[in-house]
């Protein structure tokens, strides 16, 4: 039940609302309770009274009470309805938020399609129990004790054949619910390994396709959900034998009833309408007992995946703003590096007590061979992770003593990977700055050389780029990422490989855009292109995690060393170049 109460956490906004439910259900229930007693006085009418005028005045009675049940039941399905929907929708919108807040450790870690399949399959099963159990629970209850109460009191020893197989029935549900629960929880878990297949595929669809590999996805696929398929008919084999169990224990119950009542009934000791009141009491509790096993496995299945799903929530993001955070309403852009050592593996540093100073307002190109740990220095910058030793500075506070939000929202970063949503042109740059204007916008684009394309498109701004940007040209989606980092107008401006989808044209019309937007502003670059390296202020040389000089493009060819090697063999003016991201 501990693990339940997490989910019940959902239901106290609308304690009114279940409330007013539960009295409806109070009613709904206790007018079924009524409806045996009304058939047994119809059925002695006829039988023993055989008044016709007691009849007809039990025969509306009925009908009027049929009525009120409807409304109060049609109220209370439609209540619980809504609110168990509600709960869930919270529900996942507060595990999509929680997803957001993790650190990049995490997602290192977990495979795109499992997160996937918990906030899918997992969740899709609390949503049938917070919808259905509650309702069930509070009406089954309700019936069970209002029925038992009832025939105790017309006949205690008819009540006692049916106590006694309540026991052995219990017994039996528990020991079926958990090996249900057990099973459960290994379809879920062969599900979302399915899933993280059927996510790899899709999202590699052009390597599948470009190596013909699609007969070999297809095998992991099938291999995976044919896993899932064996784990859920082990499930079924348990299962099945439970409903026809619950349903002949039902027929014996019943035929003991009548016999016994039979008798009763023929001796004298009690009327027909008596004995028809009990077997309907009868069977209004077998409802209750078969629902109350029901749910105990539903239960049981719920429980496995909710703590599947609470496996995520109750990780802790490792990123995160201190207590007690430094907020820079506006930053310098003064950084250091101090003594940084980082690996994304335990015992397995990229970087090593790299250490470096940045002014703020100065360009700063970070060149080096592939590996050398350029991207990881802007992913620290970023706090997509912290350094295992030493500290990165921002105008001379740790980073980690900021208020993470305020900080990064002067930040905007260019990937070297360019990634858009999937909806039009006019979010995707908006994404930068969510309230800005039409003219910003457009001028913005304009700086990012993205204006004249885009007004070619078939509905220019509102024109939707596919999932990912599949609809753009590798340049156009860079000239659209580079536009909503300058609407953004950050104080520090990273751009990782950003002019490398671009041509020699387009690259030049972004520099201006660049060298307009540099001025009082830090700026990082890693970018195979000798212009930028050349216009920087400061080249830092990065050769296996470690600095290997630092200076200006004139100076650092003088010292003759690195980048004067790499200069002279022409590699920076390739496409494989050493100093690419």
């Amino acid at each position: 039940m501990k693990d339940f109460a997490k989910i019940l956490k959902y239901a106290r906004p609308y304690k009114k609302s279940l409330i007013f439910g539960f009295l409806c259900l109070l009613l709904t229930s206790l007018i079924n309770l009524v409806l045996p007693l009304i058939v047994r006085n119809m059925i002695n009418a006829v039988i023993v009274l055989k008044d016709s005028g007691v009849l007809n005045t039990l025969t509306r009675d009925l009908v009027l009470v049929i009525l009120f049940q409807a409304v109060f039941a049609v109220t209370h399905n439609y209540i619980f309805g809504f609110v168990g929907n509600r709960m869930t929708t919270d529900f996942r919108i507060e595990f999509f938020a929680h997803v957001q807040s993790l650190s990049l450790r995490f997602f290192h870690n977990r495979r795109v399609g499992e997160i996937l399949s918990r906030m899918g399959n997992d969740i899709s099963v609390i949503q049938n129990a917070l919808v259905t159990m509650p309702v069930a629970i509070l009406r089954q209850t309700i019936t069970l004790l209002g029925a038992l109460a009832i025939i105790f009191y017309l006949n205690w020893k008819l009540t006692g054949l049916i106590l006694l197989v309540l026991p052995p029935l219990m017994l039996f549900a528990r020991i079926f619910g958990k090996r249900l629960r057990n099973f459960s929880e290994k379809v879920q878990d062969k599900l979302a390994k399915a899933a993280v297949v059927l996510e790899e595929g899709v999202s590699s669809i052009k390597i599948v396709k470009s190596y013909t590999r699609e007969a070999h996805e297809k095998k992991r696929f099938e291999k995976e959900i044919e896993m899932a398929f064996e784990e859920s008919l082990r499930k079924v084999r348990v299962s099945s034998f439970f409903g026809p169990f619950i349903l002949g224990l039902t027929f014996l119950i019943s035929a003991l009833l009548i016999w016994y009542g039979g008798n009763q009934v023929m001796e004298g000791t009690t009327t027909p309408g008596e004995l028809a009141a009990f077997f309907l009491y009868a069977l209004i509790i077998a409802g209750p007992i078969g629902t109350f096993v029901r749910i105990y496995t539903q239960a049981q299945e719920a429980l496995g995946a909710v703590r599947r799903v609470y496996e995520i929530l109750d990780t802790e993001p490792l990123i995160k703003s201190p207590k007690n955070p430094v907020a820079l309403d506006r930053i310098e852009g003064k950084i250091e590096y101090e003594n940084v050592t980082f690996g994304y593996q335990e015992k397995s540093p990229v970087l090593h007590n790299v250490s470096f100073e940045i002014l703020p307002g100065e360009t700063v190109a970070l060149v080096g061979p592939s590996g050398a740990g350029k991207s990881t220095i802007i992913k620290l910058l970023h706090r997509f992770f912290d350094p295992d030793q030493g500290c990165v500075k921002l105008d001379g506070h740790d980073i980690r003593q900021l208020d993470l939000k305020n900080f990064l929202e002067q930040i905007a970063l260019v990937p070297q990977e360019t990634l858009l949503f999937g909806g039009s042109v006019r979010e995707n740059i908006l994404y930068g700055k969510l309230d800005a204007t039409e003219d910003e916008l457009l001028s913005t684009s304009k700086s990012a050389n993205a204006h004249a394309f885009v007004e070619q498109l078939e509905n220019g701004y509102d024109t939707l780029v596919g999932e990912k940007g599949v609809k753009l040209s590798g340049g156009e989606r860079q000239r659209i990422a580079i536009a909503r980092a300058l609407l953004k107008n950050p104080r520090i401006l990273v751009l990782d490989e950003a002019t490398s989808a671009l041509d020699n044209r387009s690259e030049g019309l972004i520099q201006e855009a660049m060298d307009r937007l540099r001025a009082d502003r830090t700026t990082f670059v890693i970018a195979h292109r000798l212009s930028t390296v050349r216009n920087a202020d400061k080249i830092i040389v990065l050769d296996k995690g470690r600095v290997a000089e630092i200076g200006t493009h004139d100076e650092l060819m003088e010292n003759q060393s690195l980048y004067h090697e790499l200069y002279t063999l022409k590699m920076i003016e390739t496409p494989s170049s050493i100093v690419e991201a």
